[in-house]
C-alpha cells in the first residue's frame, strides 16, 4: 500500500499502510520533509502499517524531532498496530514517538 497524503490549511496528514522497508522509506521521507516545510501541524496515521524498517523509524524520529525544534505539532493519528509498537520498542525507541509498554 502507498503513503496516502491528505492535506488542510492547517495540517498535514500521511497515512502509511502495508510495510514500510528500506526502499518504500524514500517515499515516507519526500512526504515528511514536505509536511515539515509547510509550516502546518504533521499527523502520521499508521493504523493500516504492517511493518516500519528501522529506516522508517528513524524517519519519523527526526520529523518528530524537527517539528518540536520548529515548533510544530506530530502526533500520530489513531490505534498503532502491536506489531509496530513491538518493532518500535525492539529499536529501543521506547518513548518516541510511539509510546511503548516497556514489558
Amino acid at each position: 500500500m502507498a503513503v496516502h497524503l491528505d492535506q488542510s490549511e492547517a495540517l498535514y496528514v500521511i497515512r502509511r499502510g502495508g510495510e514500510t522497508n528500506i526502499t518504500s522509506a524514500a517515499e515516507l521521507k519526500k512526504l515528511l520533509l514536505e509536511a515539515l516545510a509547510s509550516g502546518r501541524e504533521l499527523r502520521v496515521d499508521l493504523e493500516s502499517a504492517t511493518e516500519l524498517e528501522v529506516t522508517a523509524l528513524q524517519l519519523l524520529w527526526a520529523a518528530e524531532r524537527e517539528a518540536r525544534r520548529s515548533g510544530l505539532g506530530f502526533t500520530l493519528a489513531g490505534p498503532v498496530p502491536e506489531e509496530i509498537s513491538v518493532a518500535v520498542g525492539d529499536a529501543g525507541f521506547r518513548n518516541f514517538p510511539v509510546p511503548v509498554d516497556p514489558k
